[in-house]
């Protein structure tokens, strides 16, 4: 341990590609890339989940991190954009609601905006919730574009195909050096029990001082190889199964993921510049596959352009995501369904965290304990946030709606909800990903109506509380009606030449 301790990390091994190894060397690479030598090793013959489609806005700062170009991107890959997440028919059959970026209204240092929306409900002077949010109205209408000072918050749909294949250019420019080969074997030091190097069905023996997993659900590395455990979290979120299809796009690209429930699980339909993807994530106690496969296809739309593949999962993380010297990142460390299109964030949180706490002059515990405390503070966050879609539904239509809503949730969780039940109060932790406007977008979109506001909106008098309330849904309003039509934003803009 100690000689490990102090071997400086000069050789970097990354195992696997898709959007995980890509990432990974491309940031690495355009960061690191003078004084470490960076090796990626994937095979052409084992396929990626490659579903990882939509985003959030944490990706557009990632990208200006590394100085990539957007319109190179987004044609490269087909983007469009996306201001949110239409949930229809999770809070019950027939009512939809969005989750989109951005914040809604303006806070009063004492108490939220939906404290001074409430009292606006009150007295018959406000209008829906969303009335307020640019994004959520520019959603509705199908309309985009770039905004001064960052005025309108937005991410990407992608083909995550071509994305890594974008990336792996880009990575190569910095000096990555890929090697096309399958792992035969992870070979581990006798003594430190660290990895020691990759052997290769070509007969190659790839050393190096740090190895990042990124080897998908097999985990080879850091699960199957150091035997780092799993924490199953299948309790509370019963989805355990997805198809993925795509198809031929129709009309008009939306700037809007859409999340469509079902009796036992999701939908999603995500627009392309060239394609849609779809796919359906569900819970295989409640349904078999047949029926699964034959909702998602009776439930698109153009033509299908790929077979229907189901992939399967276990929701939930490894105890340490950093063991001895290897880094698991993307699926290898653990998975959440998409309902948040959270993949991708994880993938670059872990790629960010890895190069705050790189380990040049050696790997210390203190760096691994910090780096696993970040990471699994953070997925616990986000985790708690997508069990909350379940949790609070007014749905009981079906058994797996009504397990949903009547299951034990963690103690955090809990106290939010039972927060903003009681006072319409909700804070962010610090940190974590989901600030205060997407509690309340998704809280309020699922059902729960505070029992009562913040005092200070008792101050403003009717006139007031109405000036205020319009003053910022006539600027939305305003600020939309100016925009272009999303669909001919990007063509213009970043058009893909094929």
């Amino acid at each position: 341990m100690e000689q490990r301790e102090h071997k400086p990390v000069r050789r970097i091994v990354i195992a696997g590609g898709g959007t995980a190894g890509w990432m990974a060397a491309a940031a690495l690479s355009r960061t690191l890339g003078k004084v470490i030598d960076i090796k990626l090793v994937e095979s052409d013959e084992i396929g990626t989940v490659g579903v990882g489609e939509a985003t959030i806005p944490t990706l557009v700062h990632f990208h200006r991190l590394l100085d990539i170009n957007e319109q190179e991107f987004m044609a490269a890959t087909q983007a469009t954009f996306k201001l949110g997440i239409s949930f229809e028919s999770w809070r019950d059959r027939g009512k939809d609601y969005i989750h989109s970026f951005g914040t809604t209204g303006t806070d009063h240092w004492t108490a939220g905006f939906q404290h001074f929306w409430m009292k606006g409900r009150e007295r018959g002077l406000a209008g829906d919730y969303g009335d307020y949010c640019l994004e959520l109205k520019a959603s509705l209408e199908g309309k985009f574009a770039h905004l001064p000072n960052d005025g309108l918050n937005y991410a990407y749909h992608l083909d995550a195909g071509r994305y890594a294949r974008f990336l792996r250019r880009y990575s190569e420019h910095f000096g990555v050096e890929r090697i096309e080969a399958k792992i035969d074997k992870v070979e581990t030091g006798p003594a430190s029990g660290d990895i020691a190097a990759l052997l290769l069905d070509s007969g190659k023996r790839i050393e190096g001082d740090l190895f990042i997993d990124c080897t998908g659900f097999r985990s080879l590395l850091l699960g199957q190889t150091l035997g780092v455990e799993y924490e199953d979290w299948s309790h509370w979120l019963f989805n355990d199964s997805a198809i993925a299809v795509q198809t031929e796009s129709v009309g008009p690209a939306v700037p809007l993921t859409r999340s469509i429930a079902h009796d036992w699980g999701w939908q999603w339909r995500i627009p392309l510049q060239h394609r849609v993807g779809n796919g359906i994530v569900y819970s295989s106690r409640h349904v078999d596959d047949d029926t699964a496969r034959a909702t998602l296809l009776g439930n698109i739309e153009g033509k299908v352009l790929t077979e229907p593949r189901v992939i399967r999962f276990k929701p939930g993380q490894r105890r340490q995501t950093w063991s001895h010297n290897c880094v698991a990142i993307g699926l290898s460390s653990g998975f959440l369904e998409p309902i948040e299109s959270t993949s991708i964030h994880l993938i670059q949180r872990s790629i960010v965290r890895l190069l705050q706490n790189f380990p040049s002059k050696g790997i210390r515990k203190s760096d691994v304990d910090e780096f696993n405390a970040q990471c699994w503070s953070e997925i616990e966050f986000i985790r708690d946030f997508i069990i909350l879609h379940y949790k609070v539904t007014d749905r009981r239509d079906t058994a797996y709606w009504k397990q949903a809503a009547e299951m034990a949730v963690p103690a955090p969780l809990q106290h939010r909800i039972d927060m903003f039940r009681d006072t319409g109060r909700s804070f962010r932790v610090l940190n974590e990903l989901f600030a205060e406007n997407s509690w309340i977008q998704v809280m309020l979109g699922q059902g729960i109506m505070p029992d009562q506001h913040h005092p200070s909106a008792d101050l403003m008098g009717d006139e007031e509380l109405s000036g205020f309330l319009d003053g910022i849904r006539k600027h939305v309003e305003r600020t939309v009606a100016q925009l272009p039509a999303h669909q001919q934003y990007v063509e213009r803009y970043c058009g893909a030449k094929a």
